[in-house]
């Protein structure tokens, strides 16, 4: 059985045929939804990928947070489906309150294009299921406002649920507790920086992102059997 991929397109998006590819080469069904959709057309996970939604005008993702198709991503997620916001897609997700605390600017306000080690922290995700706690991945990151941030009580929650799943090696962008990514309390719900589809074959320079991508099919592979 085959995972279907919902990837979503906003205005200034530009990474959804990245996602695209990587996921049907991982073996997965992969279906563009646009912004304006009111539905996720059923498929078993969905993912918000990189780019700058409405032109980052205002702020980054808040616009994007308005559009149809975030109230059916919500459904989906309440219901137990899969999300992955990656870059311009985990803000997204932050501006949605699918997931706590809110990127700001890089620290030194410099736009950072650079292939970056991360560490798996933990394994209790849909994006990290089938990695390895310790392993250290090399991963593409491309963005001016990756900076994490929250209070000092939702990180305390952070590291309770065990819910920091990937952390900078050498943090490039300032986010509190060196932190790449991190996943909702049932762990279905995920947002991360760095982009595992631009490091998905050996002839992008790093294949390290496939164990990322394939535990997120793999998560939805699981959801559509528990369907039928």
């Amino acid at each position: 059985m085959s995972a279907r991929v919902g990837v979503v397109v906003f205005p200034g998006t530009n990474c959804e045929l990245d996602v695209v590819w990587a996921i049907e080469h991982l073996g997965g069904e992969a279906e563009l939804l646009w912004h304006g959709d009111e539905s996720v057309r059923g498929v078993d996970a969905v993912v918000v990928p990189g780019g700058f939604a409405h032109g980052d005008y205002l702020r980054t993702g808040a616009i994007a947070r308005f559009s149809p198709v975030m109230t059916a991503i919500a459904d989906h997620a309440a219901a137990g489906g899969v999300v992955v916001g990656i870059c311009n897609g985990f803000q997204v997700l932050t501006e949605a309150g699918l997931l706590p605390g809110a990127l700001q600017k890089n620290a030194g306000l410099a736009f950072v294009c650079d292939t970056v080690t991360l560490k798996v922290v933990s394994t209790a995700s849909a994006l990290t299921g089938l990695a390895t706690p310790g392993a250290e991945l090399r991963v593409p990151i491309n963005h001016f406002e990756g900076n994490y941030i929250c209070d000092p009580e939702t990180l305390r929650r952070l590291h309770e649920g065990d819910r920091v799943i990937l952390r900078y090696v050498d943090n490039p962008n300032g986010s509190v507790d060196d932190i790449a990514g991190i996943t909702n309390e049932a762990g279905n719900v995920v947002g991360l920086m760095p982009h595992p589809e631009r490091a998905s074959d050996a002839l992008l320079g790093s294949a390290d992102g496939i164990v990322l991508l394939e535990s997120l099919l793999a998560a939805a592979t699981d959801r559509a059997a528990a369907r039928i």
